[in-house]
Formats: C-alpha cells, sequence, structure tokens
C-alpha cells in the first residue's frame, strides 16, 4: 500500500509506502527534509503533521514529548503513514546525493587515545563516495544491525574514509574493531547519509561546538573550508571529561595559529589533578553561553551525545539563536543487552 505525502510549505508531492518511514520514503523521492541519527533520539527531524495519522514508531522521550505530540509533532525518521499525509517541515536547498552501499577495506587503524581510534577505510579502485563535509556512513553488521559514524575527513580528501570511534563497554561493534578486527578487514557500509553538513549559502560567523568523538565531522567542515579558503569566522569550542579525551588537541591549534579566523577553546568538565588544566572548565555549552550573551547574529554547528545536544539547543535559543541556525548530529549510542551488547 502506498500514501501520497504532501512537503509544505514547499508543495513537494511524492508516493510513501506503508512500511517505509517519512525520511526514508523523502531521501527515496529525491527530496532533503533534515535529518541526524535516524532512530528517535536527536529531534533533528522533527516537523509537523497538518493533516493525516502516523504510527510514532520508537523514539526517545526526550526527543518528541507528549506536548509536541500535542502540538501535531512528529519525528519524521521513526513516524510512519497511516494515511495520506500532508506534513510541515523545512526542506534543505541542497543537491541529494543518493545513499550507496559499498564494500570498504580497512587500511589501517590509529590509537588516537586510550579509547578513541581512527579507522581509515579504502574503496575499490573503481568507486568514490560523494558526500558533503560533516555527514556520516552506516556499518551493515552481519546481524543485520547498523552502526553509524561520522566522517571526518572532508570530500577533498577522500583517498581513504576516516572514521573516529569511541569504545563502548560491551559494545558489539567498537569492542571488535578495538580487539578483534583483523588488518585488511572488509566492512560493509551504505553512505552518505545525514543534514549536518557545511552550509555554503551564509557569511556569518560560525559557533562549533564538540563533544566528544562529536569533533569528527566538524574536523571535516573546517578541513572542507579550509581547503576552499573560506574566511568565515570560526569559533571551535570542544568539550570533554579530562586532558586525555581531548584525543588530538593539537590539531585544532594548529588551525587557530596558522588562521586568523579560526579560534579553538577546550572546555573539561572533570579534569584529573594530574592534567594542571589551566584552561576552561565546566559544560561546553556553558562557556559557549559566557562568551557570546547574543547569538542572533551566529550560525552553531553542533555535534555529540544527544544530552548536550538537546541542552546547547534549548539554551542557545534563550540567548537569541534564531530558528533554523542550529544544525545538529547527535550520537546515539545502542544500548547494551544481557550477555550480547550493542553500541555505537
Amino acid at each position: 500500500m502506498t500514501y501520497q505525502i504532501t512537503i509544505q510549505p514547499s508543495g513537494h508531492t511524492y508516493q510513501a509506502k506503508a512500511y517505509e518511514t517519512v525520511l526514508e520514503s523523502a531521501i527515496e523521492a529525491g527530496f532533503n527534509i533534515p535529518y541526524g541519527c535516524r532512530n528517535g533520539a536527536c529531534g533533528s527531524c522533527k516537523g509537523t503533521v497538518l493533516s493525516g495519522d502516523v504510527d510514532y514508531g520508537d523514539y526517545a522521550s526526550s526527543a518528541l514529548t507528549d506536548a509536541d505530540k500535542a502540538a501535531g509533532k512528529a519525528l519524521f525518521c521513526c513516524a510512519r503513514p497511516l494515511t495520506d499525509l500532508t506534513i510541515e517541515c523545512r526542506e534543505i536547498n541542497a543537491g541529494v546525493i543518493p545513499p550507496r552501499i559499498l564494500p570498504t577495506r580497512v587500511e589501517r587503524k590509529e590509537q588516537l587515545s586510550h579509547d578513541v581510534m581512527a579507522l581509515f577505510l579504502k574503496l575499490p579502485s573503481s568507486e568514490r563516495l560523494q558526500f558533503m563535509a560533516g555527514q556520516y556512513v552506516e556499518f551493515l553488521l552481519k546481524d543485520g544491525k547498523r552502526r553509524a559514524f561520522s566522517l571526518a575527513n572532508a570530500p577533498h580528501a577522500d583517498s581513504l574514509l576516516e572514521i573516529h570511534l569511541r569504545l563502548i563497554p560491551g559494545g558489539q561493534f567498537t569492542e571488535y574493531v578495538f580487539n578483534e578486527m583483523p588488518d585488511k578487514a572488509i566492512l560493509r557500509i551504505e553512505a552518505p547519509f545525514g543534514s549536518f553538513y557545511y552550509r555554503s549559502d551564509s557569511e556569518k560567523p560560525m559557533v562549533m561546538v564538540a563533544g566528544g568523538t562529536g569533533f569528527a565531522p566538524i574536523k571535516a567542515i573546517i578541513e572542507h573550508m579550509i581547503h576552499n579558503d573560506i574566511k568565515r569566522k570560526v569559533t571551535l569550542y570542544w568539550g570533554a571529561r579530562a586532558l586525555e579525551d581531548l584525543y588530538m588537541p593539537a590539531l585544532p591549534q594548529a588551525w587557530a595559529e596558522a588562521y586568523s579566523n579560526i579560534e579553538f577553546i577546550p572546555v573539561l568538565s572533570d579534569a584529573l589533578p594530574e592534567d594542571n588544566w589551566q584552561g576552561r572548565s565546566g559544560l561546553v555549552h556553558q562557556a559557549v553561553l559566557d562568551d557570546f550573551s547574543d547569538l542572533s547574529d551566529v550560525e552553531v554547528y553542533c555535534c555529540g551525545a544527544p544530552a548536550m545536544v538537546e541542552v546547547a539547543h534549548a539554551s542557545f535559543a534563550q540567548a537569541g539563536l534564531p530558528e533554523g541556525a542550529f544544525y545538529s548530529d547527535a550520537f546515539n549510542y545502542a544500548k547494551p543487552v544481557p550477555s550480547a551488547t550493542a553500541s555505537a
């Protein structure tokens, strides 16, 4: 069974299969609506159902509240049509790059810190992945599950795809990568995904907020800007618990020293005594608010854990950040199950 979906205010229409989410069918039809995690955790794909009925699917209550549902909101990465629908959401003015399934070979692994690994993937010689800086890939596991990770390399440097993985204790995939994955292992990916990428239609100053390995897609965006000689002002805040969790601080520091338009501000929430930390302390979103009492004339690029992204979005809006000026990607780790855990 298929249903007609109409997107407002654009008036675009397309046919959706009943078993597909609104987001899946939109991507298949060639329409680019915002999304991030694709599993109901981050809220990036939230929009309004103007008419018709949906099955809301499984989602995090923090991403879609009862008040949201009462106001007609739904998460389009989870919601499936039960009737013809008219929905209201922002469409992204960028060409959609259709995701493809590709084999990759692990060219090498590089330990970046005690719990972060860089994975460098090589595509077949006849293939090239087209993507926008900041997007992510999904690994297709043998049990049918998927794991999503942001690309840490910019599109111009695509000879190898770079992924940053944090070890999740008991995590099926990350423990395999850290402890068992053989050299030259073959993995399947589907990519690209995500609406977290550099917007070239603005000259506003950029406030970039990374939590942990949320630095990866921000690294890709900044390297894209440097390669293309884009001089927009960038203030990068990278939040972590302790000094060892800033797993490659020399790189953003080198950017800041080489380019006058880039400023780097590391922020530690729980510095250890041996860190002898003299820099900024506390929560990373609060550091932004301490420096920017008015966010009305900037754009924010934010990537990290869902709780951090959610708090940042709400507090930045109260500080004047306009609707539509917050671009986010949230990492949602799969929850462990007894005796066989799974994680991002």
